[in-house]
């Protein structure tokens, strides 16, 4: 009998297991804190509660995980923030934003303290360190919004030497990243400026995936959706060790000092769960934001202004307030 029973619940979990959603979902980096929630969802079991039997494929300098969405390899994306997004729109690519995990994208600029720059306004006038990407994006917001002037800016190589033997020097960064090595290196605690906290409005962090999919498998998209935002919460709120072994069995660089340094990152600065997220639950998305975002980029050369930047995204998925029973009381 007992054997019986043993050969019934193992047919019982193999059928489970079969019939399981198999989904693909690209990062646009290397395993990071950053993208914490989604291997807790993985780890602890998350995804399999939901029906889904996902595999992340990590991103790097080699490789294109937005391009392999686009070309059907993979079903979701974790894509930055809503430029790229606006730009497919524009250009006629089938791809829509389904959730945003970040409520404020984490770009920084950082300054050395007691140097008079002390104050956002001060940063303009300085030489600043900032990488192609963010010369031909985000600085251009910098530029119309705030007054900053490129022949300011000098080359960033991803390396803070530069910034830590000019004092009276600005750098670019992530806030769950740059400050933290900023202290290692040079030994003292920066200052920090969220641009979000100054107008950078965007989502970030953002689950993508194609339009098809939404239209033909809008099941699969909502129990992905959900299932990773159950994630989050349990990953910025409860124990996250497994996760944090994932991230690390994949991209070994990271010390546990780096990765507690990112998560008490995103809690005090409200990275994830802020803003509309704590009424809606960490994924919202709001047409407010998002066309205020839209009119920011259009002044700043950055969006066409006849883009219809609804078709961006869709709210079908977030805002039902899913894992807000896991945030502490």
């Amino acid at each position: 009998m007992r054997l019986l029973f043993s050969i019934l619940a193992l047919a019982l979990s193999t059928a489970a297991a079969s019939a399981a959603d198999k989904v693909t979902f690209g990062t646009n980096w290397t395993a990071q804190p950053e993208h914490g929630g989604f291997h807790q969802a993985l780890v602890d079991g998350t995804y399999a509660r939901y029906g889904l039997d996902v595999t992340i494929v990590p991103g790097g300098p080699q490789t294109n995980n937005r391009l392999l969405l686009a070309a059907g390899r993979i079903d979701f994306y974790m894509g930055g923030n809503m430029l790229q997004p606006f730009e497919a729109v524009s250009r006629g690519i089938p791809t829509v934003v389904v959730a945003a995990i970040f409520q404020k994208d984490p770009q920084i600029l950082i300054s050395h303290p007691g140097q008079g720059l002390d104050r956002f306004e001060d940063l303009k006038a300085a030489p600043i360190f900032v990488s192609k990407l963010t010369l031909a994006s985000t600085y251009r917001w910098l530029v119309r919004e705030h007054g900053f002037r490129e022949e300011n800016t000098r080359p960033y190589a991803f390396s803070a030497a530069p910034f830590l033997a000019d004092k009276k020097s600005v750098q670019q960064g992530y806030v769950t990243s740059e400050p933290f090595k900023i202290e290692r290196e040079g030994g003292f605690r920066p200052n920090v400026f969220l641009l979000a906290d100054h107008g950078f409005d965007s989502y970030a962090t953002l689950i993508e995936t194609r339009r098809e999919i939404v239209e033909q498998r809008p099941d699969v998209v909502r129990r992905f959706v959900e299932a990773s935002i159950v994630g989050w919460y349990n990953y910025l709120y409860g124990d996250r060790t497994a996760a944090d072994a994932d991230i690390r069995r994949l991209n070994p660089d990271l010390s546990p000092e780096a990765i507690a340094h990112a998560v008490a990152a995103m809690k005090r600065y409200g990275i994830v769960d802020s803003g509309d997220a704590e009424r809606l639950g960490i994924g919202a998305m709001t047409e407010d934001r998002m066309k205020s975002f839209f009119d920011r980029m259009v002044r700043a050369g950055l969006a066409d202004a006849s883009t219809d930047w609804r078709r961006s995204f869709t709210a079908e998925f977030v805002n039902k307030g899913v894992g807000k029973d896991l945030r502490p009381r």
